[in-house]
């Protein structure tokens, strides 16, 4: 089953919550507007039993006593249309009056409650009285000083009229509105939601590959969060897709090299018919290969780092221990390579905030840098220090250096040095990525006191 549109949910939700607060609303207003019709109604009869008793004292308690015998009837009131029409209406109620000698017997009464019998309720009572095929409501006033009991009684039948035309009056606008309603609110939802409708055309006009930023004129503020989160995305995924088809291209480019190097040094070890020459191919072959994997092992981490991945979420990091780990991970390299290292001076609980496998590339490309280009009996100095609130991180060697107008462009990707040494112009490009990742700063400048080179990067310190 299809899921709601967002537009059907609000307009469905909007109309519930409206037909939620209306509906008890309207009952409560009818419910507390009966109450106030029925309290006015019992006012009116007992107003006109009121009436009737003065009327009952002018005409003479006694005189009427006298007609005990003929029961003296009025003619009752009646809702029929023809006997009082206004604008084609009658206004009259159905209303009767009893009026009852000590004794209950009848005086006088109008027609249409002579039939009801007398209760005995006590003064200033309100009854309900079913008599025949019609129910009232009846009130009682007693002339106690005259013993005369006077009675007004009005048929309910007035009273569920008007019941009925309240129910209508408070149910048919509410009935007739909520329709109405649902109409206006799916109109102004459509045009609240018409920036999504926009942005929705925006995305699937976007040409693959394209950078622009969506930009959409008049946006609600609501949407500009999304707008700016939904342009970093796509920001963040086209650097991806750039950093994947680079790599692509950096494997084609490395890797070329090496591969087609091993493959000939293994066609002509397969060709060779002296023992001497096929090892001599075959020796070739391994370095092409431990070449090979080397280039791979730098590619990779370049890749990680330019994806902004390391292990794990940010830690603190000891700047002294990641040394002391780095420099055991390269002792096989500083025993073979036959250069010197010192470590000039070493801060014990040097913390940064960042990733201990990015920082140890880092740490790990610069001193692999330092050795392949110092000549063997060389020099090489490491220093960790906290200066002013920041970690720097010393590398000096006495190598041939680096001229000043080549360093800017060491950082970049596969530009090596004039005296290479078997590198492949990836070192500093990760040494630059880890910096970056961390806030912190790499320079290289001249060593002091001679030639070689002085890596320093400066990364903040954690919090």
């Amino acid at each position: 089953m299809k899921p709601a549109s967002l537009r059907k949910r609000l307009t469905w939700l909007i109309v519930l919550v409206l037909a939620a607060v209306l509906l008890p609303l309207g009952v409560l207003s009818a419910q507390r507007t009966l109450e106030e019709v029925d309290e006015l109604s019992d006012g009116r009869l007992a107003q006109a039993a009121r009436t009737l008793e003065v009327l009952v004292g002018r005409i003479g308690v006694e005189r009427l006593r006298t007609q005990r015998g003929a029961r003296l009837l009025v003619p009752s009131f009646s809702n029929h249309p023809q006997e009082v029409m206004v604008q084609g209406r009658t206004f009259e109620s159905e209303v009767g009056f009893q009026v009852f000698d000590s004794d209950g017997t009848v005086l006088l009464a109008t027609e249409n409650l002579s039939g009801v019998p007398h209760t005995h309720a006590p003064d200033g009572a309100f009854e309900d009285i079913s008599s025949g095929k019609y129910e009232w409501r009846v009130f009682t006033l007693i002339m106690e000083d005259q013993g005369i009991v006077i009675r007004a009684g009005e048929r309910y039948d007035s009273r569920h009229e008007i019941t009925r035309a309240l129910w209508i009056e408070h149910g048919l606008p509410t009935l007739i509105g909520l329709p109405l309603l649902a109409l206006l609110v799916g109109w102004a939802i459509r045009r609240g939601l018409a920036p999504l409708e926009m942005l929705e055309r925006a995305l699937s006009r976007r040409q693959p590959g394209s950078r622009e930023p969506i930009h959409l004129p008049d946006a609600p503020s609501e949407l500009e969060p999304v707008l700016a989160a939904l342009n970093e995305q796509i920001d963040r995924l086209e650097r991806a897709l750039d950093r994947e088809r680079r790599f692509s291209a950096d494997v084609a480019h490395e890797l070329r090299t090496p591969l087609a190097s091993t493959m000939i040094n293994l066609e002509d070890a397969m060709a060779s018919a002296r023992p001497d020459d096929t090892q001599t191919a075959l020796e070739a072959a391994r370095e092409c290969l431990v070449s090979l994997a080397r280039r791979t092992e730098q590619l990779l981490a370049l890749a990680r780092l330019e994806a902004g991945v390391a292990s794990g979420p940010r830690a603190r990091v000891d700047l002294g221990e990641l040394v002391q780990e780095t420099i055991d991970e390269l002792s096989p390299v500083i025993e073979g390579g036959g250069v010197e290292l010192g470590i000039r001076d070493l801060h014990e609980h040097v913390y940064v905030e960042g990733y201990a496998v990015a920082l140890g590339a880092l740490l790990r490309n610069l001193l692999e840098n330092a050795f392949r280009h110092v000549p063997r009996g060389g020099h090489v100095e490491l220093s960790v220090t906290e200066i002013d609130g920041v970690a720097v991180m010393e590398v000096v060697d006495d190598g041939p250096g680096i001229p000043a107008e080549r360093r800017a462009a060491m950082f970049s990707r596969f530009e090596r040095g004039v005296d290479t040494h078997g590198g492949y112009g990836l070192g500093l490009s990760i040494v630059q990525r880890a910096a970056e990742l961390h806030g912190a700063t790499v320079e290289l400048l001249d060593r002091e006191g001679g030639s070689g080179l002085r890596a320093v990067v400066r990364i903040p310190l954690a919090s």
